[in-house]
């Protein structure tokens, strides 16, 4: 997805995964990333390439992230690539008594006491950042997520994907929550991640503006609504212009047209590669039948303002599939007639549309989430209102053996 050799829509696919790293007798956070990268490479580096998948540092040492070593034609049977470097990374981490867990957020994490950010390459950027905006919070220490790129090729195809992603973000975290845990406590948030990531930058609000993105769908509307105001608001702080428009932009969906691509940013990290692809392929395909026009025209898609669709997500994240989508138009949008429904009910009605654009694999686990509820949800379910260290411990270590074993939690 370079300027050089640009795709066209839905032509590839990247996906990124973070991962928490953690004592494997105490599940403490343990910073330790810059040793696993030093441990493969022979050298403190922030980047690995393991074949089909790459290895790279994140801002803090506790979290290690695993991509696509460049964009896939397809993510069928991807899940498996994860998994084995997930088993690789598990092994090198053994040497440090450390082990990867997954999820969105790290449930009793202490982000004043724990935070230990990346003293290596790019270390100048992350300073500055916590310069700024003071990087020891959840918002920032702790929240690991699954990012989804998808390519497009010049003013009309960013437009129509750019409007598509805005429809299906509020509803993201219906089927993506994972972090109803902050601080050894129930937060009251399915998303607890997103409600951080929400508010960890509003000393300068337009950097992450109210998350869904603006009415903008070319890239000089873009440049002019989005990242003008970022670069006007940024220069007091950073006086030497380190910082690049690209990688300030915070919303939950991001164009990166240096690459030729939008990255989407609102959907937790799950409790395994299979649970995390298959919610990347619903999410991909319910964006490509919103393009190719199974629903409403895009001359309606970009009537919606950011801020009708940021109320629903905002509602999402609180209470992910149960919560009560009570604005019809945006349901008649998807061509469901009801006046009210759940957001976990807004996804059954979508299966059979969206089983015929996924990969039958990702298809079934895609089902059994939406049947089963959220992670969050799922989770809380486990917890079953025992919020004790002992419990917290019991049932994230049995979430970390999904992730060792590739399967979904509690369904």
């Amino acid at each position: 997805m370079t300027k050089h050799h640009p795709f066209h829509l839905f032509e590839v696919t990247g996906v990124e995964l973070e991962y928490m790293i953690v004592d494997r007798d105490t599940l403490n956070v343990m910073p330790v990333c810059d040793q696993l990268l030093q441990k493969v490479t022979g050298e403190i580096t922030s980047d690995f390439e393991n074949g089909t998948v790459a290895w790279s540092n994140e801002l803090v040492n506790h979290v290690v992230e695993l991509k696509t070593n460049g964009p896939v034609a397809g993510i069928s049977g991807l899940h498996h690539d994860f998994h084995t470097n997930i088993t690789e990374i598990n092994n090198i981490l053994s040497d440090f008594n450390a082990q990867l867990m997954p999820g969105g957020a790290h449930p009793w994490m202490n982000p004043h006491t724990d935070t230990h950010l990346w003293q290596h390459e790019y270390n100048e950027i992350y300073s500055l950042y916590n310069r700024i905006f003071d990087c020891r919070g959840h918002g920032w220490s702790n929240l690991q997520s699954t990012h989804i790129n998808l390519p497009f090729s010049g003013d009309e195809e960013f437009g129509r994907l750019h409007a598509a992603i805005r429809m299906v973000l509020p509803i993201i975290s219906a089927i993506a929550a994972s972090t109803p845990f902050l601080d050894g406590r129930f937060t009251g948030f399915h998303d607890s991640r997103l409600e951080a990531y929400r508010h960890n930058q509003q000393k300068i609000p337009s950097i992450a503006g109210v998350i869904v993105p603006e009415q903008v769908f070319s890239k000089e509307a873009y440049f002019q609504r989005i990242f003008a105001p970022i670069i006007r608001d940024i220069a007091p702080f950073d006086k030497e212009n380190v910082l690049d428009k690209h990688f300030l932009n915070s919303r939950g969906a991001i164009s990166r047209f240096d690459r030729g691509a939008i990255e989407i940013r609102v959907v937790d990290n799950q409790e395994a590669p299979l649970a995390d692809l298959a919610i990347v392929d619903a999410i991909t395909g319910l964006v490509k039948l919103i393009v190719e026009g199974a629903f409403l025209p895009f001359e309606e898609q970009i009537q919606w303002h950011e801020n009708r669709l940021a109320t629903i997500f905002q509602a999402i994240i609180r209470e992910s599939g149960s919560t009560l989508i009570d604005d019809p138009e945006y349901l008649k949008f998807w061509g469901c007639n009801e006046k009210r429904i759940t957001a976990g009910e807004l996804w059954h009605f979508l299966k059979p549309s969206l089983q015929n654009v996924m990969d039958p694999e990702y298809y079934r686990v895609f089902s059994e989430i939406v049947n089963s509820g959220s992670l969050a949800q799922r989770l809380l379910n486990a917890m079953d209102g025992d919020f004790s260290m002992t419990n917290f411990c019991r049932v994230y270590r049995e979430l970390a053996g999904c992730l060792g074993e590739n399967r979904l939690f509690g369904v």
